[in-house]
């Protein structure tokens, strides 16, 4: 009898553990007896639209245009919040130039940093030591945090909040889907070939299973513009994430070349996106702005 009292205890904390990473897990009906409680009620953040940047796969260059659309926004006047929720990589205050901020209080409030009187960012890049440090912490640790970089910063009214992800479909997505309001959708950064659209395919299927709209995929990388002569190479080819936008009906935001103009600016901290206003890399940028801009508000 103490063998099946074990056995059930063990099965009753699986169900717990089951349960509390599943997004239905508040309206569930067939929620097993002993399962965790529902969920966390929504952050209060004065927020219109809450963006989620996805990608299937890392290497897609998803913080590249989660900066740039975020600055391209602010640029246009709107009021922007990016939330860097990439916890083991975060780059987004390199690619920014604040790498050296470290995060203050406001009364009871944490302070984001400020890049300009319309642009706020929060990551963990501003709680870590040094940019060597790793974060090592498993989900419960990532959705703790992920509450407060919600409920307990001043981010002030915002227009939009964009939120840069990790690549994949786990802990740091599910959570913003579940604590965030008004999620307006996901965004989905792909790259043009095979390997890259097959991943970018499930992260669409992902947010479908979640109940949100895909705002659109932006195929990044689309053609190299050769840095001597301004011809344009399809070093990983082009037309992949037009495709699957087609494939799966959901709106195509557009094509941003691969840069070494691109890649010099989030080395360098300072955001392609304010550099020059000439180059087919910039209208690129600001016209797939332009249709996310269109596509939420419109």
């Amino acid at each position: 009898m103490a063998k099946k009292n074990n056995q059930k205890t063990e099965a009753d904390e699986e169900c717990r553990k089951e349960c509390s990473s599943c997004p239905t897990a508040s309206t569930c009906s067939s929620a097993k007896t002993g399962a965790a409680p529902g969920l966390p009620p929504k952050a209060e953040i004065d927020v219109k639209h809450v963006i989620m940047v996805l990608s299937g796969k890392g290497g897609v260059g998803k913080s590249t245009v989660s900066v740039n659309l975020a600055y391209a926004l602010s640029n246009h006047g709107k009021k922007v919040g990016l939330l860097d929720l990439d916890m083991h990589g975060p780059n987004i205050p390199k690619m920014l130039g604040i790498e050296e901020h470290k995060l203050s209080m406001s009364g009871d409030k944490i302070e984001p940093v400020h890049v300009t009187g319309k642009l706020s960012v929060i990551s963990m890049a501003f709680l870590i030591p040094d940019t060597s440090t790793p974060i090592i912490w498993r989900g419960p640790m990532k959705m703790a945090a992920i509450q407060q970089f919600l409920a307990e910063v001043n981010w002030g009214p915002l227009d939009y909040l964009v939120v840069d992800l990790p690549p994949g479909t786990g802990d740091e997505a599910l959570t913003i889907a579940q604590l965030a309001p008004n999620v307006r959708g996901a965004v989905i950064v792909t790259t043009p070939q095979d390997v890259a659209t097959l991943d970018a395919r499930k992260s669409a299927k992902f947010v479908e299973k979640l109940g949100l709209p895909v705002i659109g995929i932006i195929e990044n990388m689309s053609g190299m513009l050769c840095p001597h002569c301004g011809v344009e190479i399809d070093l990983f080819g082009k037309g992949g994430g037009k495709k699957i936008a087609e494939e799966l009906s959901v709106p195509f935001l557009g094509e941003i070349p691969l840069d070494i103009e691109m890649r010099k600016a989030g080395d360098e901290g300072r955001p392609f996106i304010i550099r020059r206003g000439d180059s087919p890399t910039w209208k690129s940028v600001d016209k797939v702005m332009e249709e996310l801009i269109r596509v939420v508000e419109g």
